[in-house]
């Protein structure tokens, strides 16, 4: 059966910059086994008890791919001219079966705009310092949905009864 994990992380690049965080908030919960994280984020996750502290380094290959630049396409401007454009905005698409993905806008100028297919961590070393504070079965209802039900929900002022 599966497992819902809850844990706070700190997300830094190889060069040790800070990415994401969520140590202000609420932890990240998921329901195992139905590919919400990186796979080996969530392998080495499993492994762990709750209290435990762990670094967690992730090379691109197993996080978000190397970096392809057959992923960077130029577009005429009049595809994009109800939208504001910033370099390094990301904006969403969807393909012809219904899928969702997003693109970077590198670089525009009043012909073309740049845009870029690839994840914007593909290409980086990730570096997840994490803290297991969750970690128990979850209910049919959960493995069925992969959805954490919020009557199980961890509360992070540990209460377990408001809406915190």
């Amino acid at each position: 059966m599966g497992k819902v994990i809850g844990f706070f992380y700190t997300l830094k690049n190889g060069e040790g910059v800070v990415i994401d965080s969520n140590l202000d908030g609420s932890p990240m919960e998921f329901v195992t086994d139905k590919g919400h994280i990186i796979p080996k984020l969530e392998q080495e996750l499993k492994g762990m008890e709750v209290g435990e502290k762990r670094q967690v380094i992730i090379q691109p290959a197993e996080g978000y791919g190397n970096y392809n630049p057959q992923l960077v396409e130029v577009r005429p401007r009049e595809e994009f001219e109800t939208i504001h454009l910033q370099k390094g905005m990301q904006l969403y698409g969807q393909t012809p079966d219904g899928e969702t993905f997003i693109v970077t806008v590198k670089d525009f100028d009043n012909k073309s705009v740049v845009i870029d297919y690839n994840h914007p961590l593909a290409g980086e070393t990730l570096i997840f310092d994490v803290e297991l504070i969750l970690k128990r079965d979850a209910t049919l209802s959960e493995q069925a949905t992969g959805e954490v039900e919020t009557s199980h929900h961890h509360h992070s002022c540990n209460c377990d009864s408001c809406s915190c």
